[in-house]
């Protein structure tokens, strides 16, 4: 392992050619392109190991790797914003197939208007596609977690999205410890899911199937996916042994005696993480995994902490609701006898989140109305 000075973007890249992948299909969208360059000189110096196809679409992209999946190949491929948006047929298509697919989201925000900066709707609308999705807050994160994500979704025969913000993840650059070859090979291991599609053994695949067929299905994704947080663990003992750094589901800094935290995903959460120092009696507590959500893990949480408080920081916004995943923590937290007061900061559009804006925020009240939903703009 050696530390390398490098950009979000190139640590998914990065990851992606330590696996071992049979097949990139991709198709560039900003801020998601320097993955696909990254993989493409990978590819050109003979480095990938598997094929690189260049595609004419981000819906082909996805096409394609459903198509490679369905013989049994490891593949991988990312996108972001209206990329995401144009696959989303296809994300259906792959969940119910049960493949493996491994795909970096870069968070943009969708139009209209087009605007560039990393909101997290683009993910966050993909949410009930049976999908994985996995929220890194660095580019360390982001490397680790693509490698873990394989491992996953393998294991799981679910497929799994790597998500970071775009520009303040993708583009930044940082030390990232950086594992050979062997090394990740070592802990992946091959492709140990079984081919749906077999040269010379015609079938049919994926035909027409009734609701109460088409519902036992269902049912065996979602308590499938359930299974995650007791494999998470397992798989990063396993990497800690390996590579001296573990990961968990939530990620939490509370001090003693703290009545509240500040909840965030991605890389609101390292700048919360930074601000911590002049945010009197207020803890972290870091989503990493939000499909499926870790309802049970916050619960323990707040009832350990005895949490009165939390403060939600949304970069995006559920339009006649609002911030997602404040709305999912309601909803985690409604069988507690006393479920904390949640709050909820928007920053929809990518808004910066610095560390004044969270002071400030921390110092308002007013009626519950205006107390429990915030907007950045405000501040």
């Amino acid at each position: 392992m050696a530390f390398q000075m490098i950009s979000g973007s190139q640590a998914a890249a990065t990851a992606v050619q330590r696996v071992g992948v049979d097949l990139v299909a991709a198709y560039p969208i900003t801020p998601q392109t320097a993955i696909v360059e990254a993989l493409a000189d990978f590819s050109a110096k003979g480095e990938l190991g598997g094929e690189f196809v260049s595609v004419e679409s981000e819906y082909a992209a996805l096409a394609c790797c459903n198509g490679a999946a369905a013989t049994g190949a490891r593949v991988f491929t990312a996108t972001a914003s209206h990329g995401l948006a144009y696959m989303h047929e296809m994300i259906h298509w792959c969940s119910g197939a049960r493949f493996p697919i491994v795909m970096v989201n870069v968070n943009r925000t969708i139009g209209a208007p087009w605007c560039l900066d990393p909101d997290q709707g683009d993910s966050l609308s993909q949410r009930d596609t049976g999908w994985l999705q996995l929220y890194c807050a660095n580019a360390q994160e982001v490397f680790d977690m693509v490698i873990q994500a394989f491992i996953i979704a393998e294991e799981l025969l679910l497929p799994c999205m790597v998500v970071f913000d775009g520009f303040y993840i993708s583009h930044t650059y940082e030390a990232v410890d950086v594992a050979d070859a062997d090394q990740v090979r070592k802990l992946v291991g091959p492709p140990a899911f079984a081919p749906q599609v077999i040269p010379g053994q015609p079938g049919n695949l994926h035909g027409l199937s009734t609701g109460e067929t088409h519902l036992k299905l269902v049912k065996d994704r979602h308590q499938t996916m359930l299974r995650l947080p007791v494999l998470f663990n397992k798989i990063n003992k396993a990497f800690a042994k390996q590579f001296g750094r573990s990961y968990n589901i939530l990620e939490t800094q509370i001090p003693s005696g703290a009545k509240r935290a500040i909840v965030a995903a991605g890389a609101t959460a390292e700048t919360v993480r930074w601000a911590l120092p002049v945010l009197a009696d207020t803890g972290l507590i870091q989503l990493r995994v939000f499909r499926p959500f870790p309802a049970a893990e916050i619960r323990q949480v707040i009832e350990e902490n005895e949490l009165t408080e939390l403060l939600v920081v949304d970069r995006n916004c559920s339009v006649g609701m609002g911030g997602i995943f404040a709305q999912e923590l309601r909803s985690a937290l409604y069988e507690l006898p006393k479920p904390p007061q949640v709050r909820s900061l928007i920053l929809a559009g990518g808004v910066d989140l610095t560390e004044q804006m969270l002071v400030d925020l921390l110092q308002t009240t007013g009626n519950e109305e205006n107390f429990a939903l915030r907007w950045g703009d405000e501040f």
